[in-house]
């Protein structure tokens, strides 16, 4: 159970938000912030600051609260308690001017489908205020880079998951924002695509903006991340770049040994051919 569980029951001190010095201002700052669905905690008076210019991986078991993190950060789900700011704004004062600097890609985000990928795209882009000159000539880079050029016209429903995924990245792109934040982006990717993608948010991360990746493969963090948070049972375990968390080892084994080795079980005797 939370810490903050035990606050509402027992009148203990509140958690006091505190923004971030200015002259370091990062840029996604995290204070005190908490989750419950029910009786349950789904994250526990997470800290964390997200340098700006870094890629940051965001590592957890299934149910670590990851997802609802990273919804509470980006404005799509309000928390129970706590603070966060986007450059520097108070997401929750004002949730207008953070989403237009934020690019998200949920996990199994629900597409328009029944457009095809050049329509929603520019569906998107014009949702997002810009011009229809602008969102063409974007729409085209962006499915050229991503390889749907040729499957432009065609059904969003009848992409497969990776074509899907690539879409759903373009939606997240097209404005330019100043920050991502990515869920699983490489699940059901082709290396070829992968490998494109790495390098377009390699270069956007150069260029000075901010990618926030989630992912469950600890050598995708390693190889592409600079910072990585560990998160477990809604409290994070641990934080800061690749080398120092890792302590030595390889990422995926510096994880176990943080979040544990999972349940003992017994030989499965009966799984082997006859």
């Amino acid at each position: 159970m939370c810490d903050i569980l035990s606050s509402m029951d027992n009148d203990a001190p509140d958690v006091v938000a505190t923004m971030p010095d200015n002259v370091s201002q990062p840029m996604i700052s995290m204070r005190g912030l908490t989750k419950f669905f029910g009786r349950m905690c789904a994250v526990n008076q997470l800290n964390l600051d997200i340098p700006r210019g870094s890629m940051y991986g965001f590592v957890g078991p299934n149910g670590a609260g990851k997802t609802t993190t990273l919804s509470m950060a980006t404005g799509m789900l309000k928390p129970d308690a706590g603070q966060v700011w986007v450059t520097g704004i108070d997401v929750w004062q004002n949730l207008t001017a953070v989403k237009a600097r934020i690019g998200v890609l949920p996990d199994r985000l629900r597409l328009f489908d029944r457009l095809s990928g050049q329509e929603l795209l520019t569906y998107t882009g014009l949702l997002r205020g810009m011009d229809k000159t602008t969102v063409a000539q974007r729409s085209g880079d962006l499915l050229t880079a991503l390889g749907l050029a040729d499957d432009a016209r065609k059904a969003v429903a009848d992409y497969s998951a990776g074509m899907t995924k690539k879409i759903a990245l373009a939606c997240a792109v097209i404005h330019a924002p100043d920050v991502l934040v990515l869920d699983e982006p490489f699940e059901a990717i082709d290396p070829v695509s992968a490998r494109t993608i790495a390098d377009i948010l390699g270069g956007f991360v150069r260029d000075g903006g901010t990618v926030i990746l989630s992912s469950h493969v600890m050598d995708t963090v390693q190889r592409l991340c600079d910072h990585v948070a560990i998160i477990a049972h809604g409290s994070l375990l641990a934080a800061g770049p690749v080398k120092d968390v890792a302590a030595g080892m390889d990422l995926e084994s510096r994880f176990i040994q943080l979040v544990g080795g999972g349940p003992e079980h017994g030989e499965l005797t009966w799984l082997r051919p006859s």
